[in-house]
């Protein structure tokens, strides 16, 4: 038998429902490794924008369970960050003194680095936060709606350099998804991972979307076995 991640899904009528529903009754991340932060009492609080919406203009490729035309927006971190260089990620950082909260610090960074106007874009609740031990955060997914899409483009090319829309369908493809393993503590930690159009997303953005996928019950049957390459 294959192995697989992820339980089969129903047809998805209403993502948007099916996120707020999600943010309402909350999830567990489920980490298969510890993400013990360095120190817990001055870990740095940070939140992402976790943005779905309908393509402009190209649907999936793949036949899936969720609509053709749903996609998520992302963009490569410059290769000259000290943390995650050259990374897939969500848009996001670090909340900052005059931030009312996660959702403000998720939208006022996606618009810096991404140029999306705010005003056309719904949060719809908050996600438990993430340890990311490596950097010493602790990060709050925002999942939002895109009501009114605005375009888009690298704002800093000091932050990040490219930005792009990824079709859901495509992610949750069977043919681009895999696992990333890296030595730990004397065995092998393996993570999600996708391959989409020769990109690459793994890391804490592929965890996140895999266990929202899961949660939502939109992920589709893959291999854990395969092993995707990733450079350090």
């Amino acid at each position: 038998m294959t192995p697989y991640a992820g339980r089969m899904p129903a047809t998805t009528a209403d993502p948007r429902a099916e996120l707020v529903a999600l943010c309402e009754r909350g999830m567990d991340w489920s980490l298969d490794m510890p993400r013990v932060l360095p120190d817990a009492a001055s870990a740095r609080p940070a939140a992402v924008l976790v943005l779905f919406g309908v393509l402009d203009s190209v649907p999936a490729r793949s036949n899936g369970h969720v609509p053709r035309d749903l996609d998520v927006l992302l963009l490569r971190r410059a290769a000259t960050l000290d943390s995650h260089p050259g990374q897939i990620a969500f848009p996001g950082g670090r909340l900052e003194a005059s931030d009312g909260g996660p959702v403000d610090a998720a939208l006022r960074e996606a618009a810096e680095e991404t140029g999306v106007d705010p005003d056309g874009i719904e949060p719809l609740g908050l996600l438990p936060a993430v340890p990311l031990f490596v950097s010493n955060h602790l990060v709050t997914p925002v999942p939002a709606w895109w009501t009114r899409p605005s375009e888009v483009a690298a704002v800093d090319h000091r932050e990040s350099v490219d930005v792009f829309r990824v079709p859901v369908g495509d992610l949750l493809d069977a043919a681009n998804r895999g696992s990333t393993a890296h030595p730990y503590e004397g065995g092998v930690h393996r993570a999600p991972a996708f391959t989409v159009d020769g990109r690459i997303i793994w890391g804490f953005t592929a965890i996140v979307l895999a266990r929202m996928f899961d949660e939502l019950g939109w992920s589709e049957p893959w291999d854990e076995l395969r092993i995707v390459d990733v450079e350090r």
